[in-house]
């Protein structure tokens, strides 16, 4: 299992559509095979900032949900909101505490 991070920027008046939106297709997301965990969360110093971290199975799963029809409109949608190019990183978690 490994994390995919995504930072995203948008702009200030389009915020709303983006959460509007992430609010339809995050369970979707989260029902996508291989996918783990799903968290949104928004920058304390920059409300235009935005990350998600989802965990996935597989580099695969992640590829096939990349391919899907559901992600290509997810990110159709999404990219026109966009303030700044978004940033992705694919992570192993090392440690984990609770």
């Amino acid at each position: 299992m490994f994390v995919r991070i995504v930072k995203m920027s948008f702009h200030e008046d389009r915020i709303p559509d983006f959460l509007e939106n992430f609010e339809t297709v995050k369970d979707k997301i989260r029902k996508a095979n291989g996918n783990r965990f799903l968290e949104l969360y928004q920058d304390k110093n920059d409300k235009c900032i935005f990350f998600t971290y989802s965990y996935w199975e597989t580099e695969a799963d992640l590829e096939n949900y990349r391919q899907s029809e559901l992600f290509n409109s997810v990110w159709s949608f999404t990219k026109q909101l966009f303030n700044a190019k978004p940033e992705a990183w694919s992570v192993d978690k090392l440690v984990s505490l609770e």
